[in-house]
């Protein structure tokens, strides 16, 4: 008995077969990678023990007690007050002369795709820098290739029912699971009714659930009670030796110093990239209490990490600490009288100089921004501009060749080409259609 298909049905099983494998390249190439469930930081760092040139050139006061810590990782994550933690990151390396790892071509490494090294500005292999602190998502190893054995790993996070507003507003335009919601109050409609709104595979829409988790390289759909997410937190705080809390800014930094062994000076600060108060939604103590619960990963992790802190500051000293704290707000007043044109941050339409202009959220100008006074001695108008001066505009003076603001919709859709292509459903390619035009 002949058991061989005919000639024609096995060309049409092998065509099929070689395209479905196509398919198949092709989706994984079109689709961001995602670090999921990954529950270590394993330590592998080729780079230890090398110390880049140009912190040789750094002049440091070493105290009695403990010499400046020169490589950093700072995990920037979303909506928790980190572009005034990166402005006071670039400030430092840049004063005492060390290497960035910077991204290549925009303010952040690809994100929301999972790091990888080659997404540093001018990664060679075997390249080891001291800083690196712009926007990703975590991904351990690949970051600590980069980095000395000896570099101290930080973070920060806020209530994430803060977080959770602050995101909903700021991504709305670019979320189009939110476009959908035809009610007045559309963040209130999510909240009384999550589930009916959310889909995880939606585009975007990380930004809507648990995006701090998320960021430090976590799957952001787990429930609060699945022991995956306690694991989690065990392998973060393992990995990162101190996390700041938003909502404690001035006694985080005031740690940090001290964990840093760096001066109250190196700590000073404006805050960047606040939003017009007008824009913030007043969360009432339900919705509230609704936001902690959608995104329940992260109020666990924030829980998690505020009573870490609190329990540093008990070992620090609780009035030392009142009394550094009081000595950064008025070493701040000062730089404030001394730089900010009116004293306080100003809309975007009231910036005089255009170059000092923070990014907006697309279609927007909620982002407040400052005038920098004319008059000031020369001494301190460098600091003072720096001090001032927006995450985009700092990132072009160090080299990084930013996105236009004119192209946002653009590069929101060029990272995920899965929103416009032909597998995408017909709600995605109208909101392709939607962002093209």
């Amino acid at each position: 008995m002949n058991h061989h298909l005919p000639r024609s049905s096995a060309h049409m099983l092998m065509l099929g077969f070689l395209f479905t494998c196509i398919t198949m390249m092709w989706f994984s190439f079109s689709v961001p990678t995602f670090q999921v469930n990954s529950l270590s930081f394993p330590v592998t760092a080729p780079c230890a023990n090398k110390t880049p040139t140009r912190q040789k050139k750094s002049s440091f006061s070493k105290s009695e007690h403990c010499v400046p810590k020169v490589n950093i990782m700072f995990l920037k994550t979303h909506k928790a007050a980190s572009s005034t933690v990166l402005n006071i990151i670039l400030r430092y390396g840049e004063k005492n002369g060390l290497k960035f790892a910077l991204p290549n071509g925009q303010n952040d490494f690809s994100y929301p795709d999972t790091f990888r090294r080659v997404y540093v500005k001018d990664y060679k292999p075997g390249a080891c820098f001291n800083v690196i602190c712009n926007h990703m998502r975590f991904n351990a190893p690949e970051v600590e290739a980069l980095l000395p054995s000896d570099t101290f790993f930080f973070t920060i996070l806020r209530d994430p029912a803060l977080v959770f507003e602050s995101s909903f507003h700021y991504y709305k335009r670019v979320i189009p699971l939110t476009w959908r919601i035809h009610g007045e109050d559309k963040l209130m409609d999510f909240l009384n009714e999550p589930q009916l709104h959310f889909d995880s595979n939606g585009f975007n829409s990380f930004y809507l659930k648990n995006i701090h988790f998320f960021d430090l390289g976590f799957d952001n759909t787990l429930e609060p009670e699945d022991p995956l997410v306690d694991r989690a937190i065990r392998a973060i705080a393992e990995r990162f030796q101190f996390v700041m809390i938003a909502e404690h800014f001035e006694e985080s930094l005031i740690l940090l110093k001290d964990a840093l062994c760096w001066q109250m000076d190196d700590l000073l600060f404006f805050n960047m990239n606040t939003r017009r108060p007008t824009s913030v939604s007043q969360l009432t103590p339900e919705l509230r209490a609704k936001a902690r619960e959608w995104n329940g990963v992260d109020w666990k992790l924030y829980r998690y990490f505020n009573a870490t802190l609190w329990a540093k500051v008990n070992a620090y000293g609780r009035k030392r600490m009142e009394q550094e704290v009081q000595k950064l707000r008025q070493k701040n007043s000062k730089m404030a009288a001394l730089c900010i044109s009116g004293g306080m941050a100003v809309e975007d339409q009231n910036i005089r100089d255009l170059s000092m202009r923070p990014w907006q959220p697309v279609g927007e100008s909620s982002i407040l921004g400052y005038n920098m006074k004319s008059n000031i001695e020369q001494p301190f108008r460098d600091i003072c501009r720096k001090m001032l001066t927006p995450e985009i505009q700092y990132l072009t003076d160090l080299g990084v060749e930013t996105w236009a603001e004119s192209g946002q919709e653009k590069q929101i859709l060029t990272r995920s080409p899965v929103l416009c292509s032909t597998r995408a459903t017909p709600a995605d390619r109208q909101s392709c259609f939607l962002l093209q035009n």
